[in-house]
């Protein structure tokens, strides 16, 4: 097999070749067609995530065939088409996982950062964390929905019932919540960067209703507002356009400081909230929308040998939706 392998954080990415590791119980070997950028990965190239396993091969929005299953494997086929997401293996006893709340599982792996990931031409997943692929999505199509869609699905959840949702950040995950919101019937308002003319462009092109710049406020009140950009200072910029009883929704693994802020702009019972993760509810219920209602991804497709530029691209705000890498 073939990888792009982060040995240390905040080196650039190194192609290696080995020999396929051994499967065991419970596992699937996939074959990786496609491979998503995320902006995850960037935190954990950067360092700016804990704990990593280093050496680690990163990639968690993965498309691929299964080439192989492991013993014990009873629901996912060879030749099947599936994805795999960030979350990766999860201990199943803890009061979390009982409960339900298995993104929070405190022994939990996460696929390219404790897992080998798809930044690769195979790679071992958990069976269990697998999922089948809507039929009506190319390879490449499909890569984004594995996290920017999962994700996006999630905090679209904690946000609730929002007629008129506010989205901050206009990347991967928001091109596709916006086209999700829009089938729920919800109004989408999206908040750049100042003076990023592109990614207004692109806000409108898929799907939102109006587009301006993060520092100032939408034409309307808004019940709810969801933060992509991993940019603590728009929180309070965030409060200020919900309503009374709104809510702040923070969708990053990773955000800068917040700043302090007057208590009377979260006061009126406003609600401010991370979102960590995903489930595998979380998977089957968006894939099964996806598959209803399909989706328009926007990709720039890159080979596995070009990872690192991807990363730049994606870092240096170059890229409108998500890069892909294609083994």
């Amino acid at each position: 097999m073939r990888a792009m392998e982060l040995a240390k954080t905040g080196e650039d990415l190194r192609e290696r070749e080995q020999a396929s590791p051994p499967l065991l119980a419970g596992q699937v070997r996939v074959q990786v067609s496609a491979c998503a950028v995320c902006r995850t990965d960037l935190h954990i190239v950067d360092g700016e995530l804990p704990n990593p396993k280093l050496p680690i091969v990163p990639g968690h929005e993965i498309i691929g065939r299964v080439m192989e299953t492991g013993a014990d494997v009873t629901n996912v086929s060879v030749g099947e088409r599936v994805g795999v997401p960030w979350l990766g293996w999860t201990c199943g006893i803890c009061d979390f996982c009982r409960r339900g709340e298995e993104n929070l599982c405190p022994f939990a792996k996460f696929t390219g950062c404790q897992i080998d990931g798809g930044y690769a031409t195979e790679t071992i997943a958990d069976a269990r964390f697998v999922f089948p692929i809507p039929p009506n999505y190319s390879d490449e199509a499909a890569a984004p929905l594995m996290c920017a869609g999962l994700i996006g699905w999630r905090c679209l959840k904690m946000a609730g019932e929002a007629g008129r949702l506010g989205l901050y950040g206009f990347g991967a995950a928001a091109h596709l919540v916006v086209q999700v919101a829009r089938a729920k019937g919800q109004r989408v308002f999206a908040l750049v960067s100042p003076g990023d003319e592109r990614a207004k462009t692109f806000a409108l092109n898929m799907g939102a209703e109006w587009a301006g710049d993060s520092t100032e406020p939408p034409p309307t009140q808004l019940d709810a507002a969801v933060i992509f950009a991993p940019a603590g200072s728009l929180v309070p910029l965030a409060l200020k356009t919900v309503r009374p009883g709104g809510t702040v929704v923070c969708g990053g693994i990773h955000m800068s400081d917040i700043p302090s802020f007057p208590y009377e702009i979260l006061w009126g019972e406003r609600v401010l909230r991370s979102v960590a993760n995903l489930t595998r509810k979380d998977a089957e219920e968006f894939l099964a929308f996806a598959a209803a209602h399909p989706l328009r991804t926007a990709t720039t497709p890159y080979p596995l040998a070009e990872a690192n530029r991807a990363l730049s691209d994606l870092r240096n705000g170059r890229l409108s939706g998500a890069a892909v890498l294609a083994p």
